[in-house]
């Protein structure tokens, strides 16, 4: 007696129901995303009679170089404490926080020392502060420029 042996199929898993839900879920989050333009708000600045102020005041120049020593009117700091920085910007202001306040750092210093001279002249309250940077070197003829003049 010879008994006929059953072709056996191959165990597998069918990954066309998990293909579906796949897509339906791509489908359900594109249909469900918003998306948000940025648009810029336009203006009609107020006209104004007055003449701007002739005489500035002299700012406050706080000074960082590369390796995070802080100097105020040229002035060097004896650490780098918040503190320290916060007394001498306070005697050379006498208290004035209208005073405009510069801040000139190294190309080459750290952000945080940076950040920390913004926070401590925003902990006085200072509001007139600009941070000094410089136009970068315009492209010479003799540097190969395109039209060699």
């Amino acid at each position: 007696m010879k008994f006929r042996r059953h072709a056996r199929e191959e165990v597998g898993i069918n990954l066309t129901p998990l293909i579906d839900v796949v897509f339906l879920l791509l489908i359900f989050f594109m249909v469900s995303t918003t998306f948000t333009r940025e648009t810029q708000l336009s203006i009609d600045l107020p006209e104004a009679q007055g003449q701007p102020k002739q005489a500035m005041e002299e700012p406050i120049e706080i000074l960082i170089d590369e390796s995070g020593t802080y100097r105020v009117n040229g002035e060097v700091l004896i650490d780098n404490q918040m503190r320290t920085l916060q007394a001498a910007i306070y005697r050379l202001s006498a208290g004035d926080t209208t005073m405009p306040m510069s801040i000139m750092a190294d190309a080459q210093a750290a952000h945080q020392d940076v950040v920390k001279a913004m926070d401590a002249a925003g902990q006085m309250g200072y509001v007139h502060l600009t941070i000094t940077t410089r136009q970068p070197a315009a492209p010479s003829a003799l540097s190969g420029g395109r039209d060699g003049r």
